[in-house]
């Protein structure tokens, strides 16, 4: 039943009156009577008998069309066990609200999916597959282990790959190719972007390689009805291919041979709803319940697809070094020795010498320059306003925070009031907070370049792609456009403040903007320079420098697996007012190696408490946790409590 208590989440049996044995078939929308009320529901399975002696009646079919299909039910169930939610919330995720008129619409062309429809859909496939070309993969070449991936995905088997993608690399038309060798084996494919940007990228690629109408987009952003008409047309066996952005991860398709993510350390793939999953981890549960292949591809690495890699789930498909540094622009930091002595005041400017003289030359050359600028109000934590250090309590080590502009600074760990902070690397006692955002940049650097024509992307508008011209680009993280035929400069600003976040991720995060921003740029061998506002020393840089995030991934993994922190072990959050997380961690049996950490501060009034238990023992730790809040559920306990699994932000 759709209902979101804990305690109910379970099926239940109810009686088919005769009127309804038609239309009543697994996976289709229904009504119930519950506790006196008509809910929705779910049909799951069909029984001739009930443990139950006395069973009430199904009240109605609200639609004939089964749209949940048996492998997406599965899939929902595991989602909801591994991160201790209810298979309600999974499924309400999984199936976007009806749409009656697009459902006529779809339904009026092709018959409503059934077990006979599907074995009829397989067959078709198989009879596509006679008489189909062979896959080019000479766009993968560059990667010694791309051909292989792609025989695999067109012999059906099982592939698990990471994907380190190089500079100036066309990922959509990489993507497209696998999709099109999953086609041509004669299965189906769900790829997953993170934003409606990479979408249409993705859409015109696979366009231009399938033809036309061979896949649908699915994304929330389409609206209802063109999300459910897209939704129906996989559900009915119409394509063979699924792209979308997260709402896309569960889409139904027939004979599924490949699920696939791109950038997955973009946050705009976790679910903010109950019970928060992410679509990685959701297409990876996919593909390990239906033994299909598997696709994470990125710039960069993040820690959880370096532990596939280690672990021995997925394998690596990277360039050889020979290839990287040919198609690597030429890139430097502004911190190290070197260019300290020639710039002392490079330590604390924002835009140093070097990055000045860097888009000088590139305008002169009739290039295009990408600056790339914090958004006002990223930055969690403050810093020394001299050297930019990470300020840190003197009691805890924890981030510090100005509650004001001419506030005290304060610990968001401890609480700790740090009044006479001094900076432990110079002396400094001044802090800044503040980020100068890209429309102050682009004003500033107007002024110092007259006559250059100056484009904004960002929170306001999100340019696709800009003429390959000389011209300044001022973008914040993410929306970085396209450049015909690549940028002359890319300059990465204000890289400190991405650095000196009191996030966990920090250093993931910093390093993968980065190389999305860097990978715009041209070749060293075609004029492309990369400048980076940072010490050179830095381990982010490091990997920046050398295009390594395998590198950086395999360090930032064995660096958590010494301090116990997620990949390497599981962890969940429980956060509501000190009273109700008391109260569920104490009907909570928890596994005997499990530990409890907190609590820290939350929301106003509230407080988050952690509990962190090795991977073997995450679906026990997950069961627990769910059966805490079942039975606070039964109880009906007054004040709320968040469940979150493996969350995304730990502090």
């Amino acid at each position: 039943m759709d209902v979101p208590l804990p305690h109910l989440d379970r099926p239940f049996d109810y009686l088919v009156p005769e009127a309804l044995d038609a239309d009543a078939r697994p996976g289709v929308r229904v009504k119930v009577r519950f506790a006196g009320q008509l809910v929705d529901g779910w049909l799951l399975e069909r029984a001739e008998s009930s443990e139950h002696p006395k069973l009430a009646y199904l009240e109605k079919v609200v639609s004939p069309v089964p749209v949940l299909s048996p492998e997406v039910a599965r899939l929902a169930r595991a989602v909801a066990d591994r991160y201790a939610g209810s298979l309600a919330d999974v499924l309400r995720l999984a199936v976007p609200p009806r749409h009656a008129r697009a459902e006529k619409a779809v339904t009026a062309a092709d018959a409503p999916p059934s077990a006979d429809a599907d074995a009829d859909a397989d067959a078709d496939a198989d009879a596509r597959v006679g008489g189909r070309a062979e896959v080019d993969p000479r766009g993968w070449r560059d990667y010694p282990a791309g051909p292989a991936l792609l025989r695999a995905l067109t012999d059906g088997k099982p592939a698990r790959a990471v994907w380190s993608a190089l500079p100036g690399e066309d990922w959509a038309d990489r993507y497209a190719d696998a999709v099109a060798a999953t086609v041509a084996g004669g299965r189906g494919a769900v790829v997953v972007v993170a934003d409606a940007r990479d979408l249409d990228r993705l859409d015109a690629a696979l366009t231009a390689v399938l033809g036309a109408g061979r896949h649908v987009r699915l994304t929330a952003a389409d609206g209802p009805a063109r999300r459910y008409r897209a939704f129906l047309t996989a559900r009915t066996g119409e394509v063979d291919v699924v792209v979308g952005t997260r709402a896309a991860m569960f889409a139904p398709v027939r004979r599924l041979g490949l699920v696939a993510i791109w950038d997955d350390g973009d946050d705009l793939h976790a679910e903010p709803r109950a019970p928060y999953p992410h679509a990685r981890d959701v297409l990876l549960t996919r593909a390990q319940l239906g033994d299909v292949a598997a696709l994470v591809g990125g710039y960069a690495r993040t820690a959880e697809a370096q532990l596939l890699v280690e672990t021995g789930w997925a394998r690596e498909v990277v360039a050889d070094r020979a290839v990287v540094r040919a198609r690597t622009p030429a890139m430097a930091p502004t911190g190290d020795d070197p260019q300290l002595a020639r710039d002392p005041g490079a330590a604390s400017a924002r835009l140093p010498s070097l990055a000045w003289t860097t888009a000088r030359d590139a305008l002169r050359a009739d290039l295009p320059v990408l600056v790339q600028v914090p958004r006002r109000g990223y930055v969690p934590s403050v810093a020394c306003a001299d050297c930019r250090a990470p300020a840190r309590c003197p009691h805890c080590a924890g981030p510090l925070a100005l509650p004001s502009a001419q506030g005290t600074p304060a610990c968001r760990w401890c609480g700790r009031v740090a009044a006479a902070y001094a900076c432990p690397e110079c002396g400094g006692r001044r802090l800044r907070a503040s980020v100068t955002g890209a429309r102050r940049t682009a004003e500033e650097l107007g002024r110092a370049f007259p006559g250059v024509p100056v484009r904004t992307s960002g929170r306001e508008e999100v340019l696709a792609g800009v003429p390959g011209g000389a011209g300044l680009v001022i973008a914040t993280p993410g929306a970085e456009p396209v450049a015909e035929g690549g940028y002359g400069a890319v300059l990465l600003l204000d890289s400190w403040a991405l650095l000196t976040r009191a996030d966990l991720r920090a250093g993931e995060e910093a390093l993968r903007r980065w190389m999305a921003a860097a990978a715009l740029a041209r070749p060293g061998t075609a004029g492309g320079r990369v400048v980076v506002v940072a010490d050179g020393a830095l381990a982010p840089v490091q990997a920046l420098l050398r295009w390594d995030s395998a590198w950086f991934a395999a360090r930032e993994l064995a660096e958590r697996r010494e301090l116990g922190f997620p990949p390497a072990v599981r962890m969940a959050s429980v956060t509501g007012v000190a009273e109700a997380v008391a109260d569920l961690l104490a009907g909570a049996r928890l596994p005997g190696d499990a530990e409890v950490l907190g609590p820290v501060p939350a929301e106003e009034g509230r407080e988050r408490m952690l509990v962190r238990v090795p991977r073997s023992r995450a679906a026990a730790m997950a069961e627990a946790l769910h059966a805490a809040a079942g039975q606070r559920s039964a109880r009906k306990a007054a004040d709320p409590v968040r469940l979150q699994v493996d969350p995304l932000t730990l502090f």
